[in-house]
């Protein structure tokens, strides 16, 4: 291959990136996601992703795969259709079409680096069930970057950024700028230089006269996802290079209008998957595994988008417009009311706020103390380990430290758990989970060794305690809600809904008797219906009407 070019670690890297999002791949395969016997080939030994990661690689598929039939199926009464997939890698979409009978009138043409190319044509040629379907035509060395040529399949070693050698290479491989010819740019055209990505975006408008464009990519760099997002992929030595110049929607369908295509549409992946998936495959995927972490996961959708446009194509190309589904809704959105929020006043930036799945109790007036959650901590988004106390003192609120004794590991990146401070040093922590798998985090006291006061705003001591009650088990809960309440003069924490591994939905509820943390029966007066849809609710400030008498039974606060 020659001298190794000034930008041949970070080529290195870019193939990097394309390895891991095929082993992802493969591992959405293997767990049921997509249909793909393929990919196995072509990947090797399959490695074991998380539920959270198989979403995001299903919806992306899923996305590739709606946009690539629909252009099928609108020229299928033409005599020849083009694919040109650039940045290819080890994708499988080549072998999925063919195996499904729907390259007819298709040829598709992969193109990535020189030595990525010779490595999936050296795998296609010692595979037999891949070179069966492939054809092989025996004019491999019909041109230089040529890897590997079958009879409507074509496979070329160039470097995407050299556009003049990829224009070369496509028309000896046979490429006609005559037949209507969809692109595909997956996660490919942001690691490129923006001068160079818009020259390839504006070559393909020009040079074809039936043209198709699909691409897929990140956006949305200036919120802390995004730029944690950013960080992860410049460590990788892959920085993501459009974001600056085309940071959203907008900027991405102009970038196209502005190089000449003439249809643009453009949906973020929470948009795509909720209007152009079926409400059953959704269903489907729901039950594939444990899955519960939605914030994370409409959080990175919203940082993806998947754009189409198209030039010369009668009619127009428009994949994303014509399949939209309106979400039904049981009933009409009524406005329930309105409240209003002031900005708290702060003495410097609080920092390790920006965090969801928390919970924030008050452990006494104007000293709140946060647990738990998922947020940014040390330039990592993970599960949050550190306590956070908010003070409030000489009219601002600030940050103080929280110091643990003998952390129990059994509190470590708690999320959707509640925490009720039952006295001045005493707080419960009921349920949470780290992950939908495991749940099983039952209760533990947070006992407050040093509580700051308003003439000395100290830091904080909270030392985790184990505990063993006879309701440990119902306990393994989260998302759930707990209040304080009395009845008849005794104390109780009231435990309410939520949601374990096994049941998406529990409509169960448990009277806590305090101090002992004991589960008492208490006899209701009257017949309630509460659907079980609605359990999964904060009952914090709620009066609980369905047990007791309204006058013996009231929250405490």
């Amino acid at each position: 291959m020659g001298p190794a070019r000034p930008g041949g670690r970070r080529s290195a890297a870019v193939q990097g990136t394309g390895g891991s999002s095929a082993v992802s791949k493969c591992s959405a395969a293997e767990r049921g996601y997509v249909q793909d016997r393929f990919v196995r080939l072509l990947v090797g030994r399959p490695r074991r992703r998380t539920a959270l990661i198989h979403r995001g690689y299903y919806v992306r598929a899923r996305a590739v795969d709606h946009c690539v039939q629909d252009f099928l199926l609108k020229t299928q009464s033409h005599p020849r259709t083009q694919i040109l997939s650039l940045g290819a890698g080890f994708d499988s979409l080549y072998f999925r079409l063919k195996d499904m009978d729907l390259l007819r009138h298709t040829v598709i043409y992969e193109v990535d680096f020189p030595n990525v190319a010779c490595q999936k044509a050296t795998l296609i040629k010692r595979t037999e069930e891949l070179s069966a379907l492939v054809e092989d035509s025996g004019a491999e060395g019909s041109g230089v970057t040529t890897a590997f040529s079958g009879k409507d399949y074509r496979l070329l070693g160039v470097d995407l950024s050299e556009l003049p050698k990829l224009s070369i290479a496509l028309e000896e491989a046979g490429m006609d700028n005559e037949v209507p010819t969809l692109f595909i740019a997956e996660v490919v055209l942001t690691y490129m230089e923006n001068s160079r990505s818009d020259a390839l975006i504006q070559w393909a408008a020009e040079h074809f006269s039936h043209a198709c464009f699909l691409l897929y990519e990140q956006m949305h760099p200036e919120d802390p996802f995004g730029r944690v997002m950013q960080q992860h992929f410049r460590q990788l030595n892959s920085a993501l290079r459009s974001l600056s110049q085309y940071p959203d929607c907008e900027a991405q369908q102009k970038r196209f209008f502005e190089k000449g295509w003439t249809e643009c549409s453009v949906m973020d992946m929470n948009e795509f998957f909720t209007c152009c998936i079926p409400e059953d495959e959704q269903r489907r995927v729901q039950a594939l595994e444990p899955f519960d972490e939605y914030e994370e996961w409409h959080l990175k959708c919203s940082h993806y988008f998947v754009l189409t446009a198209s030039k010369g194509m009668e009619p127009s190309w428009t994949p994303l417009l014509s399949n939209v589904t309106v979400p039904h809704h049981h009933g009409p959105i009524r406005l329930a009311g309105s409240i209003s929020a002031l900005a708290c006043a702060v003495q410097s930036e609080v920092l390790g706020l920006r965090r969801y799945g928390h919970h924030s109790s008050v452990i006494k007036p104007n000293v709140i103390l946060t647990t738990g959650g998922f947020g940014e901590e040390n330039g990592h988004h993970c599960r949050m380990r550190n306590f956070h106390v908010l003070i409030k003192y000489a009219g601002s609120w600030k940050t103080k430290c929280v110091k643990k004794e003998n952390p129990d590991k059994r509190w470590d990146e708690r999320l959707y758990h509640t925490v009720s401070c039952l006295s001045d040093s005493l707080a419960l922590v009921v349920g949470g989970r780290t992950s939908p798998s495991n749940a099983a985090l039952g209760m533990l006291w947070l006992r407050f060794l040093k509580i700051c006061n308003d003439l000395d705003p100290a830091d904080v001591t909270v030392e985790p305690v184990s505990l063993q009650p006879a309701v440990e088990r119902a306990a393994l809960r989260w998302r759930h809600s707990t209040t304080e309440v009395i009845f008849k003069g005794e104390k109780y924490l009231f435990m309410y809904g939520g949601r374990s591994a096994t049941q998406p939905v529990l409509g169960d509820w448990y009277f806590l008797h305090i101090p002992e943390i004991s589960c008492t029966t208490i006899q209701p007066v009257m017949e309630v219906s509460v659907h079980p849809g609605d359990m999964h609710m904060n009952m914090n400030t709620c009066r609980i009407h369905w047990y007791g008498h309204l006058h013996q039974l009231l929250p405490i606060r």
